[in-house]
């Protein structure tokens, strides 16, 4: 039987969300040239909660976006999933891009958003924003903004539900049994 722990709650992703508003609206100077672009799928519900409080902190539109990077992944013969779509609805062009996923783990995922970006034009910079930082990276790839550093084993599985309803929003970590760990 896998054992299942949670360790964030709602209120845990909320304030992590803010915080993370608040971080990068002090690094960049405000919120006038950003982009928020969130990875398909999980990525995308974390960073539209990102863009929506970076709306209402600064009271101005920040343009949002989404990417499918399967087509740039360099496992992408052992991935047979369905491509989502990727909008990116105004030139990235000369603005600073925040890269959103939900976990980074070892860094690939977001090696390919990083090429799959530069598609869509040339940004001034590009800053990633994670909900948890799981360790284990195997490529020179860190985050500039974490709601949760969790130190996790190879057996273990992070897993981020981010609900329709915000109140029933939870990150778990669940141990993998023995078999599925070495698969």
């Amino acid at each position: 039987m896998d054992e299942v722990i949670q360790v964030m709650s709602a209120d845990d992703i909320r304030r992590a969300v803010t915080r993370i508003a608040h971080e990068i609206i002090e690094r960049n100077n405000g919120a006038a040239d950003l982009f928020i672009v969130g990875i398909q799928k999980k990525g995308v519900p974390f960073a539209r909660r990102i863009q929506q409080t970076l709306q209402a902190i600064e009271n101005l539109p920040v343009p949002f976006g989404t990417l499918d990077i399967t087509l740039y992944r360099d496992d992408f013969g052992s991935h047979t999933s369905a491509l989502d779509p990727t909008d990116i609805p105004e030139s990235i062009t000369g603005k600073t891009v925040i890269l959103v996923d939900e976990v980074i783990f070892t860094g690939r995922t977001v090696r390919s958003a990083l090429n799959a970006l530069m598609d869509f034009g040339r940004p001034s910079t590009i800053q990633l924003a994670v909900l948890v930082d799981r360790g284990h990276r195997e490529l020179p790839i860190r985050p500039d903004f974490v709601g949760k550093n969790i130190p996790t084993s190879r057996r273990e599985d992070v897993e981020v539900d981010l609900a329709s309803d915000p109140q029933n929003d939870r990150v778990t970590i669940r141990k993998l049994a023995e078999q599925e760990a070495t698969q």
